[in-house]
Order: C-alpha cells, then structure tokens, then sequence
C-alpha cells in the first residue's frame, strides 16, 4: 500500500501542480491559511502513496491527464517523491504556524513558496524538487543507488507538452 509509482507520468505531476497551483493562490487571495492543512494532506498521501490516497493525485492519474491532448512522458518517481516531500513539509509547518503559532503571515509565506514551485511545475514542467534532488545526488547525499536515472536530470527535460 506504501509504494510510489517509478516511473511517474509527468503530465499527471503537471495536473496535480496545476490543482495545487489553483489551491493555494486561493488559500492566498481569500487568506484561508487553514486550506494549508488540505493541501498537507494531499501532499503526505502522495509521499505515502503516489496517486493512490490523494484525490487530487486520483483525479490527475483517472480523470485529467488521460484526456489531455499530450502523449504520457514517464520520469523517475524518486525525484518527484522527493519534491512531494517538500511540498509535504512545507504545507504541515503553514498548518502548524497557522493553527500552533497563529502566525498567518508565516503560514502564507510558506503557501507562497509551495505556490512558487508549484507553478513553476505546472507551466514550465520544471520541478524545483525534482533539480534539488539531482544536485544532492551530484555532492552524494543521495546516493546513486536511488534512482540510477536521476543523475542527469536535463535528458529527462523537454519542451512542456501541457
């Protein structure tokens, strides 16, 4: 049940980022710093899961990106874990300054970060977590056994199909 899918189809990750995108610009503009706790969830299943716990993630895999115009693009899936972790732990400390610390404007610069990243997935297909975890690799703090694949990361990069 705790697996992620490898390989990942990157146009599904660019759907998720899309609804995360559309989340937290609304937690932003409405200032609902509580939506943080949504997205966390989302994020922790994903990390957990995959696709499978989240219903953003379901909707992307089922739904969404099946009916997008774009071929499927398989990438590693031990990248993007690593970048849904980060998003996992930035949406956890916004729910924690929001409802621990009832400091708002800590959690928003958090949602603003994740939407930051996000964004830059969706639009451009560059994922920020997904560049961290290819430098950790070079300096070996990951190591290479992880994810073989992974060390180069710009043959994985085309331009969007989305």
């Amino acid at each position: 049940m705790f697996t992620f899918p490898n390989p990942v189809n990157e146009v599904a990750s660019r759907v998720v980022a899309s609804g995360v995108v559309l989340v937290a610009t609304l937690a932003l503009a409405l200032q609902l710093p509580w939506v943080s706790a949504i997205l966390a969830y989302g994020f922790l299943a994903r990390v957990a899961t995959g696709p499978r716990l989240s219903p953003l993630g379901q909707l992307a895999t089922r739904w969404v990106a099946p009916r997008l115009s774009a071929s499927p693009r398989l990438v590693p899936g031990p990248p993007k874990r690593f970048a849904q972790g980060i998003g996992a732990v930035l949406t956890v400390a916004a729910t924690a300054a929001w409802f621990g610390l009832h400091a708002a404007t800590l959690a928003y610069a958090l949602l603003a970060v994740l939407l930051a990243a996000a964004f830059l997935e969706a639009a451009f297909a560059f994922c920020l977590g997904c560049w961290l975890f290819s430098r950790l690799m070079a300096v070996g703090l990951i190591p290479a056994s992880v994810c073989a694949s992974c060390m180069d990361i710009s043959r994985h990069r085309r331009p969007a199909d989305v």
